[in-house]
């Protein structure tokens, strides 16, 4: 009898801890969506490139991992399919740079696919297999924010996969269309997916496609680029959208940001992210090394 008590014990105590494991999950990821959506935010957001790319193959199950484990609120992760109509996790439309396939992913079988290795960040080939979006969303679920890149021209199949795995709400989606061509071809999606749009302040119109969002959607946060700091329109809009909207900045290389980059970054992150933070009020930076910007944040106690 006292056998089975301890069986009953553990096997109560074993459910109780996971139960309260996926509960924390998912008050992280309403804690993390509550900040997208707060446009007076202070926190900012980490977002990590392709994953922790420079310790596991770029868009891989492992490099997605590592990024939870790390504490990144958002990854970015690419989308490709397959000949046979599978989404699979890949940057390029070709094999060669990111696996030991030649050729281009819609010529390939999700079958075939699953037979090839990806590579590393130094080209050499690695244990690890090309995952679906599916195996990717259900890795996620409940864990972090995604950024589906690539995904816009095929999104009615994706928002399908989302549905079956129960991570609508975690979705993140952008573009550089037009307001108006976005509300015809995303409209259905924007109350339920994260819509932000993507805007070059170097180009003549940033200003104008700002305005008309903001008037149309207005976006819980913009990703803008520009080259140098020599253009005025980055301090602008910081002035224009505080407490209406978030700026999301890369700082992937520097023609993203005006020259804040990671590799700047690493040298003097007050001089480069700093700006971006203090100056620029960007309140989610994507980057290349996720670990170094959060222990920085950290230190700087957002």
């Amino acid at each position: 009898m006292k056998k089975f008590f301890l069986i009953v014990f553990i096997c109560v105590f074993c459910l109780f801890v996971q139960n309260k494991s996926v509960a924390q999950n998912i008050d992280r990821v309403d804690k993390i969506r509550t900040e997208l959506m707060n446009p007076k935010s202070e926190s900012v957001l980490v977002v990590a490139h392709r994953g922790d790319w420079r310790y596991a193959p770029e868009n891989s199950l492992n490099a997605i991992e590592n990024v939870i484990k790390m504490g990144c609120d958002i990854v970015e992760i690419d989308v490709q399919k397959t000949k046979d109509g599978h989404l699979i996790l890949m940057h390029d439309n070709t094999l060669e740079r990111t696996t030991t396939g030649r050729g281009r992913v819609s010529d390939w079988t999700l079958s075939d696919i699953k037979k090839l290795k990806l590579k590393n960040g130094l080209g050499i080939h690695t244990r690890h297999g090309v995952p679906t979006l599916e195996e990717a969303l259900l890795l996620a679920k409940g864990k972090i924010m995604v950024n589906l890149d690539k995904a816009y021209p095929f999104f009615d199949e994706v928002y399908e996969l989302l549905e079956r795995t129960g991570t609508t709400r975690q979705i993140i989606m952008k573009g550089s269309q037009s307001v108006q061509q976005v509300k015809k071809e995303f409209g259905k999606y924007l109350d339920q997916i994260i819509f932000m749009p993507v805007i070059n302040l170097d180009k003549p119109d940033a200003l104008q496609r700002v305005k008309d969002y903001m008037n149309e959607l207005s976006p819980a946060a913009f990703e803008f680029s520009y080259v140098s700091d020599t253009n005025t329109l980055p301090k602008e809009m910081a002035r224009l959208l505080k407490g209406k909207s978030l700026i999301w900045y890369n700082t992937l290389w520097d023609t993203m940001s005006g020259g804040h980059d990671d590799d700047m970054g690493l040298i003097n992150p007050d001089k480069e992210y700093g700006y971006l933070i203090d100056t620029l009020n960007a309140r989610i930076i994507q980057t290349d090394v996720p670990a170094f910007l959060i222990e920085y944040l950290k230190n700087r106690k957002y």
